[in-house]
């Protein structure tokens, strides 16, 4: 079995080799380590996309706004990703971004992952009905059964979530109150006794 490391090396001098930066190559080493690290097909996926790179000729999307669409090819996830990353304070003010025709979108996934680590919120990654919950780069929640990534994402969802807890108020009042058993009543010996409370100065 492969190191993460390897995986992560091996990508970014493959990316090289085909014609990006060394900087977008660093950034694509780390999104397939992440991938794999997530047991999804990275490896796989970056394969196919280099073999159809140049056939299809992917378009670059500089400045991304809350509707997006390609002129006539799709988009290509490495480009489409790093400037998702650094847009990404720009972009989560739209609450809300689409895009039509994305190529191997499994590869602009853990963009978005980083993404949102990066600004703290949950990121919702839907396309053609297949559904991504990214959890600040920690953990990816999915509907997608199919073992086979699709080529191409036609309908792209981007939500940025609030953060919001998963309980309400009454149920942390309750356990909050199971906790206050667990308070010890402050004494004059624990007072004498805590950090810093010494008498004596020793410098």
């Amino acid at each position: 079995m492969k190191s993460l490391s390897e995986i992560e090396t091996t990508s970014k001098r493959a990316t090289r080799a085909a014609g990006f930066s060394w900087g977008i190559s660093e950034e694509v080493g780390k999104c397939i380590r992440l991938l794999e690290l997530f047991g999804l097909p990275g490896i796989k996926n970056l394969n196919n996309y280099f073999k159809n790179k140049e056939l299809n000729n992917f378009e670059n999307l500089k400045l991304i706004d809350k509707d997006n669409k390609p002129q006539k090819k799709a988009f290509c996830p490495i480009n489409l990703g790093v400037n998702f990353i650094d847009q990404i304070r720009t972009l989560e003010k739209f609450n809300r971004c689409v895009f039509k025709n994305i190529a191997y979108p499994v590869l602009f996934l853990p963009f978005l992952s980083r993404s949102s680590e990066i600004i703290g919120k949950k990121i919702f990654f839907n396309f053609d009905n297949n559904e991504f919950l990214l959890n600040f780069n920690i953990s990816v929640y999915s509907n997608f059964n199919s073992k086979q990534y699709p080529s191409i994402a036609e309908n792209v969802q981007i939500d940025f979530l609030d953060n919001k807890d998963n309980f309400n108020e009454e149920e942390w009042k309750n356990l909050y109150r199971l906790s206050e058993q667990t308070f010890v009543e402050e004494t004059e010996s624990l007072k004498q006794g805590a950090a810093g409370a010494g008498l004596t100065d020793n410098d």
